[in-house]
């Protein structure tokens, strides 16, 4: 099977699923019934084409017009919620942009809520206790490890600026910024007086 045909039915697919398993996200979903969007996603320079009916079709070619066009990377996609947000993106050349501006922002609201519930999912397989307690048990884990990453910076952030001296510490930076802004004072202080005297003469 051709590369493209299976990642578009990978996409469809999950957000399909996770569409079903939220019964708001299927009203959301309603409401963009008949609508056709392309999405270019620059960092892979592909375009797929999101077509709504009862369920989100994903082609990779789509030769039919669409109601919106959108041209951005796939980080930015979570900003279109807001209005003022897309009006920026498209002025620092972020996002590019044609069609019905609510239809984007109705769009990213989907996509971007299409957030599995893993506990959900397991509890079918497993039972509500035993999926509470092994998405308990991965949250926890993860809490300690970024607990322990948070120890080991702030730590590596002290012997470099304490034992190695490698870096200054975050007071003697603002010692410098300081005398740097005092040394601009000075400045600009003599440069006045210089340019008094000049007029002067």
């Amino acid at each position: 099977m051709p590369f493209e045909p299976l990642v578009t039915a990978a996409i469809e697919t999950t957000l399909n699923t996770l569409i079903q398993d939220d019964p708001d996200l299927v009203r959301r979903l309603s409401r963009l019934k008949g609508q056709v969007i392309q999405v270019h996603l620059k960092e892979f320079n592909k375009t797929l084409t999101f077509i709504f009916s009862q369920q989100i079709d994903v082609l990779a070619a789509y030769e039919g017009e669409s109601n919106c066009y959108l041209s951005l990377n796939v980080s930015i996609l979570p900003e279109l919620r807001e209005q003022a947000n897309i009006t920026q993106l498209i002025k620092q050349d972020k996002l590019v942009l044609e069609g019905d501006i609510q239809l984007a922002q109705k769009f990213a609201q989907l996509i971007t809520d299409c957030k599995p519930d893993v506990e959900e999912w397991l509890s079918r397989l497993t039972g509500d206790v035993l999926a509470h307690a092994l998405v308990q048990g991965v949250r926890d884990i993860g809490q300690a490890l970024q607990s322990q990453r948070s120890k080991h910076q702030n730590h590596l952030s002290q012997v470099l600026t304490e034992e190695w001296r490698l870096l200054p510490s975050s007071l003697e930076v603002a010692y410098f910024c300081d005398q740097v802004d005092d040394l601009n004072s000075q400045a600009a202080r003599i440069e006045a007086k210089i340019q008094h005297l000049l007029e002067q003469a």
